[in-house]
């Protein structure tokens, strides 16, 4: 169970200085558009020539979805009631001007979102248009929640937050890479070293922030659950107190979303490949800055590096074990809710409990923010990180 929010500090939707990598199609007029960098990136204009996620539903566990946002709308299907005592878990800790609609709005149009305007041209657009956002509220159980996804269609799992862990959380994720669901968490912006969980538990794709050059950001967190990076600096999102508003953030929320988009794309070009060996495709196209050629991986800070989809999608690679890469649940998993601890969840120790907090940067760019929010012994840290470029293949 979530203990503690955060508060969010952000910037305007305007951006300056935001470095494009790639010319892939005309940059629209609108500003947020202009700003959404990872679309230039990953040459995005190309990848829709052969992926745009259709077929494919991302589940978005998070704390809640503006449905009405002009630039998701349509987008979404429809979610679980888990009663009304779920929403009140999620508004009890909110600080003032704070809005649970902000993070899996922002969350859902970075992986799905189809923009507004002319030929959706202007707003988010997310890395995998055609796919179909899960809505489902993790407040009150990730490992009920998980599992209702995953029995609920669910391809792929986008995991934004850090959470202490329940008995259920790694056995639930366990059982939905068993139902060949793809689970993507965030590794948290704390600069720490210490495990924390969803990311913690096996077969979970940990994702950490990097900027325009390929570089980790600052506020990862940094140890062996971080296997790849994706953008997650100075990042356009469709958030805000109304069905048109924007801002800007910084954190590793978002670079798990663009690895849930590109898994949404593998997902639909490859349907047959498992969790493992999608990661595997992942892992084998990643890239890394010049200044960290000959690096030993994974690393704690890069993992295997920056996801490209491009080669991901494109390039000729043995589907081989699977397991896939990286570390996978053992053992028989279990379609019980609270079906209690496995060879698939760790020990739960006091470091766990200190790491449970929202991932979701609103890191303010050009600026050190620290966030202290002490609910029930948690503690939440966050860091900026300035942006720049870098050629993503």
């Amino acid at each position: 169970m979530r203990v503690t929010r955060t508060l969010r500090a952000t910037v305007g939707a305007a951006l300056t200085g935001a470095l494009l990598i790639t010319a892939s199609g005309t940059a629209s007029a609108d500003q947020t558009r202009k700003d959404l960098w990872p679309l230039e990136a990953f040459g995005a204009q190309q990848l829709w020539k052969e992926a745009t996620g259709k077929g494919v539903t991302v589940a978005v566990l998070e704390e809640g979805f503006r449905e009405t946002h002009q630039d998701v709308k349509g987008q979404f299907l429809p979610g679980p009631d888990f009663g009304k005592d779920t929403q009140d878990e999620a508004t009890k800790d909110l600080k003032p001007g704070e809005n649970i609609l902000d993070h899996g709005t922002g969350m859902a149009a970075i992986i799905a979102g189809h923009g507004h305007g002319p030929g959706g041209s202007e707003g988010v657009k997310g890395l995998a248009p055609d796919a179909k956002i899960l809505p489902v509220p993790e407040y009150k159980n990730t490992g009920l929640a998980t599992r209702w996804a995953v029995d609920h269609g669910a391809d792929v799992i986008n995991m934004s937050y850090t959470e202490a862990r329940s008995t259920d959380t790694c056995a639930s994720i366990h059982y939905a890479i068993s139902k060949g669901a793809v689970v993507v968490a965030g590794v948290g912006n704390e600069a720490v070293t210490e495990k924390s969980y969803p990311v913690g538990c096996p077969g979970v794709i940990g994702v950490g922030a990097v900027d325009q050059y390929g570089n980790a950001a600052e506020f990862n967190n940094y140890n062996s659950d971080t296997d790849l990076l994706a953008p997650g600096v100075k990042i356009p999102a469709a958030t805000g107190k109304s069905d048109s508003s924007y801002h800007t953030e910084n954190g590793s929320s978002g670079s798990t979303a663009y690895v849930s988009a590109t898994a949404a794309l593998l997902k639909e070009k490859y349907p047959d490949l498992t969790p493992g060996q999608i990661a595997n495709r992942l892992v084998k196209t990643a890239g890394l800055p010049k200044d960290q050629k000959g690096r030993k991986l994974p690393s704690a800070h890069y993992g295997y590096g920056f996801i490209q989809p491009g080669p991901a999608l494109r390039k000729d690679i043995p589907a081989g074990s699977k397991e896939g890469p990286l570390p996978m649940p053992k053992g028989k998993a279990s379609s019980k809710l609270d079906a209690g601890a496995s060879d698939a969840d760790p020990p739960m120790g006091g470091k766990d409990v200190a790491n449970a907090g929202l991932l979701y940067g609103g890191i303010g760019v050009g600026a050190l923010v620290v966030v202290a929010a002490v609910v029930a012994l948690v503690i939440v840290g966050r860091r900026r990180k300035n942006a720049g470029g870098q050629n993503w293949g």
